[in-house]
């Protein structure tokens, strides 16, 4: 006895026939905007490439800098070095004017004639020395009768006497001079005690 056909649709499998072309090839029915594992590959080495390049810049201006900056510190060396050397300039062109009055009134013949105006001269130098130095910041500190300072005065000896207070200075072998705020030579001095009574 022949078998009844079975019906066909009873016995193939059920299939989404939107899985497959027409020609039986498979069609991914996934999100064709999504990148495929070649195009991320490409993308990462483009990335890094990217990445190559900006580290390769940031170090390339590195090492400007660093060249800069050491030119700086040796051209910085150097001035300080021209500053030390001839930073008193100024002060030494100056001082050399008084130089030549002094070299000249030694070049004088003294007489008894003459003695008044040679003496004059000496202290019109030493009036402009002075000014050289107060120009240059350096004046003199007043010692004679004012109070012992350590801080400015240096005693060398002690001297009874009732012309000036005790503690305070009776002469000084050598004055005290200050560049601006600072002293820079303590005066040598002779400091009053009260005389000794008989």
């Amino acid at each position: 006895m022949a078998k009844k056909p079975e019906d066909k649709n009873n016995n193939e499998e059920n299939l989404d026939t939107s899985d497959f072309s027409t020609d039986g090839s498979e069609i991914s029915i996934e999100d064709n905007d999504n990148v495929t594992p070649i195009e991320e590959g490409k993308s990462a080495a483009s990335e890094t490439e990217k990445l190559k390049a900006e580290a390769e810049k940031y170090k390339n201006e590195y090492l400007y800098l660093m060249a800069d900056f050491e030119n700086y510190k040796k051209q910085a060396i150097k001035e300080r070095s021209q500053l030390i050397k001839f930073g008193s300039e100024r002060l030494v062109v100056s001082l050399l004017e008084v130089l030549d009055n002094l070299e000249r009134a030694l070049q004088t013949e003294v007489t008894p004639d003459n003695l008044d105006s040679f003496v004059d001269g000496v202290k019109m130098t030493r009036t402009e020395l002075s000014k050289v130095l107060k120009n240059f910041g350096v004046e003199e500190v007043p010692s004679e009768g004012v109070a012992f300072d350590p801080n400015v005065h240096e005693a060398l000896s002690s001297q009874q006497t009732e012309d000036v207070p005790e503690g305070h200075i009776v002469s000084a072998y050598k004055k005290a001079y200050k560049l601006h705020d600072r002293v820079v030579r303590p005066a040598q001095v002779i400091v009053a005690t009260p005389p000794k009574e008989s």
